[in-house]
C-alpha cells in the first residue's frame, strides 16, 4: 500500500474514499456513491472493509499545513 493514505482535507467520514480517489485519479464523490451502492447491495459487508482501511491507512502527510497537489 505504498503511497496510499487517508485524506485529511477532503474527508467526509474518515477520508478513505478521498484517499483512494486521489490514488487512482478519479472523482471522490463518484467513488463515495459507488461505495454506498455496493454497501446497500452487499448487506453492509463493505462497511467492514472501510472500517479496516480506516484503521490501517495513515493520514496523508502534509508539510507544515501545505498540501502537495
Amino acid at each position: 500500500m505504498d503511497n496510499l493514505y487517508r485524506s485529511s482535507d477532503e474527508k467526509v467520514v474518515a477520508g478513505v474514499c478521498a484517499g483512494l480517489a486521489h490514488k487512482f485519479d478519479c472523482n471522490a464523490n463518484g467513488l463515495r456513491c459507488v461505495v454506498v451502492l455496493v454497501t446497500l447491495f452487499l448487506s453492509g459487508i463493505p462497511l467492514f472493509v472501510y472500517a479496516a482501511m480506516w484503521m490501517i491507512l495513515k493520514e496523508r502527510p502534509t508539510a507544515g499545513g501545505v498540501i502537495d497537489v
